[in-house]
């Protein structure tokens, strides 16, 4: 979830729900056949190793920012290690990214290995863009007693694994120590109860200050509601994602909460688009709940004193919005075992080299590697870590992203004032229930 000053808010994650229509309208079921002289598939040993002729590997990928740049070095690496295998990454913003893959496949023009999000991999997986995994979790030795059992569990459809988890990345709440000094709060203790952060917003309310500037979009003030929904004890969805369920009172609730800080003048109204970030940059906004792939950029804000820390628990319990990368192999019009055998050779070495990638704000998948003291060490990003138990991942269903779209836009009416939460939350169940029917007749799940 990456990109740079210009992208802030990762506004390319909208991605999520744009590209799915296009991989579901171009019917890709045939993009697997076919072989050439090269063999199967289905030939390998999971990528434990690769003693095959050279093959050129082609990777696609949203690193548009900082972690672009460590993700690029660690291919640079494996490159150097690996006579045989040369990677070429290629780098798109993650909405562009989505909506072109499908076509790139169809046409033969495609990626040897993509990275995606945890709640695309059903989808792609429906329409045979990438193929399953399992014999690459089996060369790893990886089980779910090695991930959070969300995140191990999100790579599975249809009782097969499409996805290799590299990361997870939640969003976590950033504060601004000077403004919490000039409200009189102590700066080394971010209020982490529902009771701590009315105290506070009430403090700098008394200073002069609008402390939490709520977003209407989907970055980042959605994410915040989608956190709060499942704090309350509701959901996005039923337990098989078969009904929208984020209309009721859990759900009307958590948004509730939020449109009043902006009725009682904790935010201004009508918050821009990275109003609320920069705000806090600026020294306008004490405290914002945003992406972890915030910190590498506020530790490059020179004269900026700020922390970071879990989302504070608003609800009754613990939860945070949170994804997570996958990698995945891609599904070529004419099979080739040697690039299919070297692009597991990557993900292998990439998986066990998840520890440099944390550098670039992402909190490791692999319990291991969270374990280790180096990874500790990070303690802006272990710091977040500590959220991956009380993670609330989207469901593992074709076209869910299009799906949760709805969901933010809901959010967005009820924070605007457009419609109260309840109704803009009704219709937006209403809409969401309509096309969960859709999508099941779609992808015939």
């Amino acid at each position: 979830m990456t990109s740079n000053h210009g992208d802030m808010s990762r506004r390319h994650l909208l991605g999520l729900g744009l590209g799915v229509g296009a991989a579901a309208t171009l019917g890709l079921a045939g993009c697997g056949g076919g072989s050439d002289s090269k063999g199967s598939t289905a030939s390998g040993n999971g990528g434990k190793d690769y003693t095959g002729p050279k093959v050129d590997l082609k990777l696609w990928n949203g690193f548009t920012g900082g972690d672009g740049d460590i993700f690029k070095k660690l291919v640079d690496q494996f490159n150097s290690e690996h006579n045989n295998i040369a990677v070429t990454v290629a780098t798109y913003q993650w909405d562009d990214y989505y909506a072109k893959l499908p076509g790139a496949v169809s046409s033969g023009n495609g990626p040897d290995i993509a990275v995606m999000h945890m709640d695309m991999l059903a989808t792609f997986a429906a329409r045979k863009v990438i193929q399953p995994l399992d014999d690459v979790a089996g060369a790893l030795g990886l089980t779910e007693n090695d991930f959070a059992p969300t995140v191990w569990k999100g790579g599975i459809y249809q009782d097969k694994r499409y996805g290799i988890p590299l990361d997870m990345h939640p969003v976590g709440f950033y504060y601004n120590k000077t403004l919490m000094q000039k409200a009189g709060l102590d700066p080394s203790k971010p209020p982490q109860s529902r009771a701590d952060l009315e105290a506070a917003l009430a403090a700098l309310k008394k200073a002069g200050i609008q402390g939490f500037w709520i977003s209407p979009f989907q970055f980042t003030g959605g994410m915040t509601g989608y956190s709060l929904v499942y704090q309350f004890g509701g959901s996005l969805y039923n337990d098989d994602a078969t009904k929208a369920t984020f209309n009721e009172d859990p759900a009307v609730e958590a948004v509730s909460w939020l449109t009043k800080l902006v009725a009682d003048g904790h935010s201004p109204k009508n918050v821009g688009q990275d109003a609320d970030y920069l705000a806090l940059k600026s020294g306008k906004n004490a405290f914002n709940v945003n992406g972890i792939w915030q910190i590498n950029d506020l530790k490059k804000s020179a004269g900026l004193e700020w922390g970071v820390a879990p989302v504070p628990q608003i609800g009754q319990k613990k939860a945070v919005w949170a994804n997570s990368h996958n990698f995945t192999i891609v599904q070529q019009r004419r099979a080739d075992a040697n690039k299919v055998g070297g692009s597991k050779v990557f993900i292998n070495w990439l998986s066990q080299h998840s520890l440099d990638w944390a550098a670039g704000g992402q909190v490791p998948a692999r319990k291991s590697v969270r374990e280790d003291s180096k990874f500790a060490a990070l303690t802006d990003v272990n710091t977040l870590a500590a959220e991956l138990p009380d993670a609330a991942f989207p469901p593992a269903l074709p076209g869910i992203g299009d799906v949760t779209t709805l969901f933010y836009t809901a959010f967005n009416e009820a924070v605007l004032g457009k419609k109260t939460p309840k109704q803009a939350l009704d219709d937006g169940v209403a809409k969401a229930n309509k096309l969960l029917e859709d999508n099941r007749k779609k992808y015939g799940s």
